[in-house]
């Protein structure tokens, strides 16, 4: 397709100095080579040693900005680490504390209280199973209803909202009372479908925030949204494994406390104030919570509302989610089936888990027992949340490889015990068979169960992100409902015959259906988005339509056909062409409104030798006094020749 034009007349009177400032803005030096190439259009060797070459350069720049913080204030990394990472993840550590809780504190009313929670003699069995199956549908009640409510109010009331629900529903959980046993048991299970319906909310708000506000796609474009986005968001998703881990550590400490130190033989009373005490904990953070997404987070929604302005939309934005189901059902299909599969693969792991610490520990049988096996395996689960972290960025792995060998690896680790079982358990073999257990725990964290919270919000547009996140959540918490009916049905032996073939599916369905946006803008995304939304599909030729950034079902039906590197160079120029203009329009007015509704743009194009070069070749600035503009242009325009770095 040859570009109109105005866009050719204009880019060929761009003289080299304009050239090179537009370079720095449209093909920046981690994306592009010296010469203009796309990392993904080069051969494979050389694309192997430009992302090296880039990876050594950010390692390098990173260790000096790191250096320099340790040494104006030993402390400022922690700092840095908490403001990033541990508060934008603070809901999922608080939900993932009292999840995994929900189970362990299970395993102590097995012993407590033993005629209701195990034989069923003074409570319904019924109701009993329905604490774990209930958690499961609350989750998926708000997976579904608060990613559709982040879209159509806002992520700000989104977090709100589930942290209140939480706190309200751990404040029922400490409180969980009856008349009888059963009746404690129906009031301890309404109450975690209350709270689970918050938890089911942390999901898609937490990574559509960690996507928009992190380095996001807003008025800015960065270097730090191309080479870290997906470290900022899965940065937060570790603090689900941090609250799996504060939880299985307070449990044992408040067990020892309560029972004088001893770590067997305690009663209904002491097993009562461990598990209150244990919900009590969480409940001053979740409130802490409440009233720190009240009161600063009050730009949560900014890149929505952006979007929704562009589009001239209130509400729910019903066209793009119609949009979105024409163009990117296999995506959802990627992002729903993969969550599915994990989750058959992460709730699998946790029905093993009693039968392996059995087969570790088959003369100690006790909670505490029990309990600091857990303890052991979750810190292997936060080595591969860390290690998912610090490699899903690397343009050479990135998110699709990450995903399919870690679905892959948990396959072969589960399935070589599959067909050996009673071998594995045998103590001269034990070793074997708990090494296999701990590295399936490792790499279900390092792959899948990381990288589809990232994907189910990043390969979606901003107006429905949250929808979509949370539809492919409410998915993999159905494997893990499925599995967990499953399990209760069947012998440890016959689970292993069922779960491993989930990984080949989950491999199978990301390989086929999965768009690999390692490296990609996001920016740049929302441009295409844009186009789709106008009905111009044809009309965008940029990295977003890139066969490297496009699923094989994509590139199968003809997507990337409409990728062109030199004409997207010169349509974005026309681009930044229009948005200056309206932003010079705007300020002539002087109108305070119009200019912050103007400035939602990229600010390069507003000064150095951009701004000069718009204003030599616009038509439409000929007819402006001369005098209105002088006093537009920004104090970097007094120096052309400048760096027009962005970063």
């Amino acid at each position: 397709m040859e570009a109109p034009k105005e866009v050719l007349y204009h880019f060929e009177e761009m003289e080299i100095h304009e050239k090179a400032a537009f370079d720095e803005i449209i093909r920046p030096a981690d994306s592009y080579t010296p010469d203009g190439r796309y990392w993904a259009d080069l051969p494979i060797g050389e694309r192997v040693g430009f992302c090296t070459k880039q990876d050594r350069e950010e390692i390098k720049k990173e260790s000096a900005w790191l250096w320099d913080m340790i040494k104006t204030d030993p402390l400022s990394p922690i700092s840095y680490y908490f403001r990033n990472f541990v508060l934008p993840g603070a809901g999922l550590g608080l939900e993932g504390y009292v999840l995994f809780s929900i189970s362990n504190v299970s395993s102590l009313f097995d012993v407590s209280f033993k005629d209701c929670w195990k034989s069923g003699k003074t409570c319904n069995k019924n109701w009993v199973a329905a604490v774990n199956y209930m958690e499961i549908v609350g989750i998926m009640v708000g997976q579904v209803l608060v990613g559709y409510l982040g879209d159509a109010i806002g992520r700000r009331w989104g977090l709100i909202q589930d942290a209140i629900i939480m706190f309200v529903g751990l404040v029922m959980l400490t409180a969980a009372w009856g008349l009888t046993e059963n009746g404690w048991v129906i009031c301890y299970m309404w109450s975690l479908f209350f709270y689970s319906i918050g938890v089911g909310g942390e999901y898609p708000m937490t990574a559509t925030i960690g996507m928009e506000n992190g380095y996001g796609s807003g008025k800015v474009t960065t270097a730090q949204d191309r080479l870290h986005r997906g470290r900022t968001v899965v940065g937060a998703f570790t603090m689900q494994g941090w609250g799996q881990f504060a939880n299985q550590a307070i449990l044992i400490l408040l067990l020892l406390i309560f029972n004088g130190g001893h770590s067997t033989g305690f009663s209904q009373t002491t097993t009562q104030w461990v598990y209150r005490v244990s919900f009590a904990i969480p409940a001053a953070g979740t409130l802490w919570l409440v009233y720190y997404r009240a009161y600063h987070m009050r730009a949560a929604s900014k890149q929505l509302e952006a979007q929704k302005k562009k589009s001239s939309v209130t509400g729910y934005d019903t066209q793009s989610l119609k949009l979105t189901f024409r163009y990117f059902t296999p995506r959802l299909i990627a992002t729903a089936g993969g969550w599915f599969a994990n989750d058959v693969f992460f709730y699998g792991n946790k029905l093993f888990q009693s039968n392996f610490i059995k087969a570790i520990s088959p003369h100690d049988d006790t909670v505490m027992t029990s309990w600091l096996w857990t303890l052991a395996n979750v810190g292997v689960e936060l080595a591969g949340y860390y290690g998912a972290m610090w490699t899903i960025d690397n343009k050479l792995y990135g998110r699709k490889w990450g995903q399919i060998i870690g679905f892959m690896m948990c396959f072969i680790l589960f399935v070589i015990p599959c067909f050996k079982y009673d071998y594995y358990i045998l103590p001269e073999n034990i070793h074997s068979f708990q090494a296999m257990y701990f590295l399936s725990s490792f790499f279900n964290q390092f792959g899948p169960n990381c990288i589809t919270f990232l994907v189910a919000a990043e390969v979606f547009p901003t107006p429905i992100r949250g929808t979509a996140h949370g539809i492919s959540a409410a998915f993999g918490k159905l494997g893990a409902l499925i599995i967990a009916i499953v399990g209760s049905y069947t012998t440890t032996q016959q689970r292993f015959y069922i779960v491993p073939w989930f990984g080949l599916f989950g491999a199978l369905v990301t390989y086929l259906f999965l768009p690999d946006t390692t490296g990609l803008d996001l920016r740049e995304q929302e441009r295409r988005w844009q186009y789709l939304r106008s009905g111009r599909e044809a009309d965008y030729h940029g990295p977003a339509v890139h066969p490297k950034h496009l699923s094989i079902w994509e590139r199968w039906t003809g997507k990337g056909k409409y990728y062109d590197a030199a004409l997207d160079y010169k349509m974005k120029v026309e681009e930044f062409r229009g948005e200056w203009e309206t932003a010079m329009a705007s300020r002539s007015t002087e109108s305070e409104t119009a200019s912050e509704e103007a400035f939602d743009v990229d600010e390069s194009v507003l000064s150095g030798s951009i701004h000069k070069y718009f204003e030599r070749t616009s038509p439409r600035m000929e007819a402006m006094q001369k005098d209105n503009i002088d006093h537009l242009v920004l104090p970097a325009a007094a120096s052309d020749e400048k760096t027009l770095s962005h970063e």
